[in-house]
């Protein structure tokens, strides 16, 4: 069933609707003020582009705003049309992962339940070859440090794994690092260990994860380096 928000939507251009193309956030916020990666992340509007061109721009609900990077597409209920992968944050409730798609909020988890409190987005892939797609991200990646998957399914999104330790982001840093790559056998996550000190690759075999260290993490061309493969 699809979540009720309160949406404000409004075409730009004339583009018919079709499977989304591109998605990207605008009009800066203020609302919020956490500024977790620096004095920026926090974003009034998702906008989404369809295959003809045009885009379609919607507000974030009521008391919330969108904070991340980018907004994230991925084909997650396997109909070969995109979804969109967001985190809305309340301002009283912190952060949630959020679905949309062209017409609007899809599904989305509960928020971390307290203000300031933020998840970081690793990305989407069919981790353990079963054919469906799992969101992974690390929730409050300065203080958990968790490692979090979900599914969508007929009656929303589902948590299917967790793991702790784990982390890709430095408080007030305008990047998140690692994400995830496949050198030719299946999908991994490239992610920090809580303290900084090695660069893993971490599986998820459907019923437990496995991390294995890369090399020492200097900086994120560490990082970048491991998923380059």
């Amino acid at each position: 069933m699809r979540p009720r928000a309160a949406i404000l939507a409004c075409l730009i251009g004339t583009g018919a609707a079709a499977d989304i193309v591109d998605a990207r956030y605008s009009g800066l916020s203020a609302a919020y003020g956490h500024w977790a990666m620096g004095q920026t992340g926090e974003w009034d509007y998702l906008e989404l582009r369809d295959g003809s061109g045009g885009w379609t721009r919607f507000a974030a609900p009521r008391g919330h705003v969108f904070e991340d990077l980018v907004p994230h597409l991925a084909d997650l209920d396997g109909d070969g049309d995109h979804e969109v992968i967001v985190v809305e944050s309340s301002t009283s409730l912190g952060a949630r992962l959020a679905i949309w798609d062209e017409q609007g909020p899809v599904a989305f988890t509960a928020h971390i339940g307290q203000a300031n409190r933020w998840l970081a987005v690793i990305g989407a892939a069919d981790f353990d070859g079963d054919g469906s797609v799992e969101i992974a991200y690390i929730d409050r990646p300065h203080l958990a440090r968790e490692l979090k998957l979900w599914r969508l399914g007929p009656d929303g999104l589902g948590q299917v794994g967790g793991a702790s330790g784990l982390t890709n982001h430095h408080l007030g840093a305008a990047e998140i690092e690692g994400g995830i790559r496949d050198c030719g056998d299946g999908p991994e996550m490239i992610l920090a260990d809580a303290g900084w000190r090695m660069v893993l690759a971490v599986r998820w075999d459907g019923a437990q994860f496995h991390a294995r260290e890369l090399g020492a993490y200097d900086g994120p061309a560490a990082m970048a380096r491991a998923l380059a493969c």
